[in-house]
């Protein structure tokens, strides 16, 4: 038996994800929980060595011209492709959290770090942030979360974990009947307790997640 993968994240990633489960046989759909807006946003004061960029969203939708001159330091791999791809030089790939990449930052000497960040975010000490990118959450209609009944529900952020276990109670989905793959153990501590099975990917992209969910996916 192999179970549908359930995809909360926003277009358009979500179609990026659905590809990769597609492309490991893996049926999918999606059930987007949050809409993403770019935040009109100003350089901050004082001088910064480097950008932080924990989301893909930050390079989506902020507005880069004041800062190409800043190397980036990426929290993982599909934050430093995006990067990349506008144009950024980027210094820094982590494998695991924000924390964890700002810790390694200093080590290698950025100091101050500009965070393009989410308006929800997870704060980071000593850190200067910037708020270029909102999501709104989504309102799905009565019922809406039946079609994660025996299935693989894909959480890429705590936001998104909350969000979901929220739904899934109102909809009077047992959460006993869902497995859940997260982007984190931070993710995966934002669902709750009591579902299926919830794994946690060793790295923090998509690429990760989408393994994980494929091998929930499958029954023996």
């Amino acid at each position: 038996m192999t179970r549908t993968a359930i995809v909360l994240r926003p277009a358009p990633g979500d179609a990026r994800t659905i590809a990769r489960l597609t492309a490991l046989g893996i049926p999918a759909r999606a059930l987007p929980l949050f809409a993403v807006h770019p935040v009109a946003w100003s350089l901050p004061a004082g001088a910064f060595d480097a950008l932080l960029i924990t989301s893909v969203n930050a390079i989506r939708h902020a507005e880069l011209d004041g800062v190409r001159g800043l190397p980036v330091v990426a929290v993982g791999e599909a934050s430093a492709a995006a990067a990349r791809a506008a144009g950024l030089d980027v210094a820094i790939v982590g494998a695991s959290d924000g924390m964890t990449v700002v810790a390694e930052a200093r080590e290698a000497g950025f100091a101050r770090l500009l965070h393009l960040a989410g308006y929800d975010r997870i704060g980071l000490p000593g850190m200067t942030a910037v708020t270029v990118y909102r999501s709104e959450a989504l309102d799905p209609p009565p019922g809406a979360l039946e079609v994660a009944r025996g299935q693989v529900a894909l959480l890429h952020s705590p936001r998104a974990a909350g969000r979901f276990a929220a739904l899934v109670d109102r909809d009077g989905v047992p959460r006993a009947s869902i497995r859940l793959a997260a982007l984190s153990e931070a993710v995966a501590r934002a669902a709750g307790a009591g579902w299926g099975e919830t794994l946690a990917a060793t790295r923090p992209d998509d690429a990760s997640l989408v393994a994980l969910a494929a091998r929930l996916a499958i029954d023996p």
